[in-house]
């Protein structure tokens, strides 16, 4: 449970994206040090997340066992479509890095923080995926354990981005490799997804 769980938040935490795109600006734009106080910040946003989803799924299935399956089927459909959109859409472009003034940390970091709290669609997404792990009488400590993950490997992510873009010509491979990392992301969704689907159906 907990690799599978790790595997498909860093695939989620790696595709390319407007999340990546802030780090990236602000790493070329201002410095090493810019970069990673965007990704921690964002990483905050995203433990955030990953905490209410977690226990609001908790609460929710309590006593409700049919109510578990139906989230289960739901999360898993919603997976599903989230990889076929990646395999479908993904372009695998990074925005582009030069347009942005270098400025204090404390605005990096806020651009970092708002990219992850106010996007609706991490939201779904710890949901969906959550909805695949957590169980009736999951203890606090559990739920505590698998946000800590999501927030733990977005943080590694980013801020390993920021280091490595420190050296020249490591943004054009992440451009020529994002496809793939795409569809990567896509069938593993997919995969997950149907794991799920066979479990509560079978």
């Amino acid at each position: 449970m907990w690799l599978a769980l790790a595997a498909v938040c860093a695939l989620g935490a790696m595709s390319p994206g407007p999340s990546l795109a802030v780090v990236i600006r602000h790493t070329v734009a201002g410095s090493r040090t810019h970069g990673v106080a965007t990704g921690l910040a964002h990483a905050i946003g995203i433990g955030i997340y990953a905490l209410l989803s977690s226990f609001g799924l908790a609460v929710l299935i309590i006593g409700n066992p049919g109510l578990y399956h139906v989230l289960a089927l739901a999360g898993a459909g919603y997976l599903l479509w989230l990889g076929v959109a990646a395999l479908r859409d993904g372009d695998g472009v990074v925005a582009p890095a030069a347009d942005v003034t270098p400025g204090p940390l404390a605005v990096a970091a806020r651009d970092g923080f708002a990219i992850s709290l106010l996007n609706p669609k991490v939201a779904f997404f710890f949901l969906a995926l959550f909805s695949q792990f957590v169980e009736p009488g999951m203890g606090v400590g559990t739920h505590v354990l698998m946000s800590a993950i999501a927030m733990g490997i977005d943080a590694s992510w980013y801020a390993l981005v920021a280091v490595v873009l420190s050296y020249s010509g490591v943004l054009r491979l992440l451009r020529r490799n994002g496809l793939w990392l795409d569809r990567v992301t896509g069938v593993a969704l997919i995969a997950l997804a149907l794991l799920t689907a066979v479990q509560v159906l079978g």
